[in-house]
Order: C-alpha cells, then sequence, then structure tokens
C-alpha cells in the first residue's frame, strides 16, 4: 500500500509552493517571546520553516509558542537566550544546530530597554552605570550570536542574517542617545560585515521599527501620545508586528536574492 503525499506536498504529489526558499530551513529568532519576536516566528513557520524560540525568562510562553508551531512535528523548539550572559548565544547556537545542523537564518530581535533621560535632566549626568548595561547588552551580544551562526551559514553556502534595530538610531530621539548609540552600531555591522561574508552566500540586513503597537506600548504608552504618533504618521496608523514581521521575511529569506548591507524601515514613512 502506498504511502500519502510527504510533508508540505498537496494531494496531487506536487511539491508545494514555497517561494521565499524557506521550507526545512532553521531559524533562529531571539526575543521571540516579544509582539514583534513573536511574529516574525510565526511568519517563517508559516513558510515551512523550523524556528528556535528564544527567550530569556519566560520559559512558558516560548514553550507555549513552540507548541504552536509544532514542536511536536521537530518544527520548532524553546531555546535560552540572555543578553546579559555572555555565553549564551554561543549555547543558543549551538542548541539550534545540535537538533538541526546547522542556523540557517538569524533573527536577531532580543532587546534591552533603557530609561528614558528625564525631561530637564542633562546627557552628561547620567551615570555610567545607568548607561553602560544599555549600550553592552544591545551590541555585543548581538555581535556575538552573528559570529557563532555565521560558521554553520558558510559550510552550507547560503544564509541570511537580520538584525532588529530602532528608528531612533537613524532619526535620533531625546533622551534615548545611548540606547541610540547602541541600536546605531548593528549598521556599522551590517555595513562591514557584508564585505565578509557575501561571497559566501550570506546577506545580512537591519530592520528599523518605528513606534509599533505591540502590546508593551498599548498598555504602557498614553491614548494621547499614540493618537499623536498617528496624526503625525503618513499612513495615518502605526505599525503592527505583522508589519514588522513580513518585512524581515522578505530579508531573511531566498525572496531576497542580492540585497545586503541595508536598513529598512518600518514607520509608516515617518
Amino acid at each position: 500500500m502506498s504511502g500519502g503525499p510527504g510533508p508540505g506536498a498537496p494531494a496531487s504529489g506536487r511539491p508545494a509552493p514555497d517561494p521565499h526558499g524557506l521550507r526545512g530551513k532553521a531559524v533562529l529568532v531571539t526575543g521571540a517571546t516579544g509582539g514583534i519576536g513573536a511574529a516574525i516566528a510565526r511568519r517563517f513557520s508559516a513558510e515551512g520553516a523550523r524556528v528556535a524560540v528564544a527567550f530569556r525568562s519566560d520559559r512558558e510562553a516560548a514553550e507555549k509558542l513552540a507548541a504552536e508551531l509544532g514542536a511536536a512535528e521537530d518544527r520548532a523548539l524553546a531555546v535560552r537566550y540572555a543578553l546579559d550572559e555572555p555565553g549564551s548565544p554561543a549555547r543558543a547556537v549551538a542548541e539550534v544546530e545540535a537538533r538541526w545542523g546547522a542556523v540557517d537564518v538569524l533573527v536577531a530581535n532580543a532587546v534591552r530597554w533603557g530609561v528614558r533621560r528625564a525631561p530637564g535632566s542633562r546627557f552628561e549626568d547620567v551615570p555610567e552605570d545607568d548607561w553602560l548595561p544599555v549600550v553592552e547588552a544591545n551590541l555585543a551580544p548581538v555581535i556575538r550570536t552573528v559570529q557563532h551562526s555565521v560558521r554553520s551559514m558558510r559550510r552550507r553556502g547560503w544564509g541570511r542574517i537580520v538584525l532588529i534595530s530602532s528608528h531612533n538610531a537613524l532619526g535620533g530621539n531625546p533622551g534615548q542617545e545611548f540606547y541610540g548609540s547602541a541600536k546605531a552600531g548593528l549598521h556599522g555591522l551590517a555595513r562591514s560585515l557584508m564585505w565578509d561574508v557575501g561571497q559566501d552566500g550570506i546577506l545580512v540586513n537591519v530592520v528599523c521599527p518605528g513606534l509599533t503597537t505591540t502590546e508593551r506600548v498599548n498598555s504602557g504608552l498614553p491614548e494621547a501620545v499614540r493618537a499623536r504618533e498617528t496624526a503625525a504618521t503618513p499612513t495615518g496608523r502605526l505599525s503592527d508586528p505583522d508589519d514588522v514581521a513580513r518585512a524581515v521575511l522578505f530579508l531573511g529569506s531566498a525572496a531576497n536574492g542580492n540585497i545586503t548591507g541595508e536598513s529598512l524601515t518600518v514607520t509608516g514613512g515617518r
């Protein structure tokens, strides 16, 4: 008795379309339990990729998302990843490689939020103990994670790296000098790294979300502020997490054939 069509194949037996070239690829999404991270993980999973849901402390949320994305069929797993633990990037990448052989796509989305400098305070009065952890956590761990991920990408001759920055790194924002400095470093990383990895089939780009309607923003930002920002946006609405996820999906897939070293803003035109 013959078996039915294989995974991902329609009843006709013909392979299902794979326009993004992601079926079976291993994707590591850091900060995957947040609003943008979870949307990114779901987008890649919907394209047939296997997704490692990286989390810092909320294991329950990560395992719930991994279950939704097919952990029982080995299509997802939860991986711990902490920006403030220097050894964490290596451990997370090693766990994905042990399960699936490589990291084909890295989405560096994890973030450490800094305290905004208080209105009326001066830049030079901010203590180093307040700003240094923000700079260190938002830049050095990303570099470490990229270093460890690139090794298996080179072996396979293909890879995609998407670094999640912020519109603050490009347009600036009062009181966020230190966070903006760290995120701006990701742009420098992409522009220089592309020269080292490009001929190995690896493309590296940056996505810069603007104010995005995550649960954190919706619950923590006053409605008047959101209304003001919406009114100042050419499209007349703020981006939602899936707007960002669709941009990341394109840059992190085979649909992106030769775009590298670029920064894409998802801001509704701001």
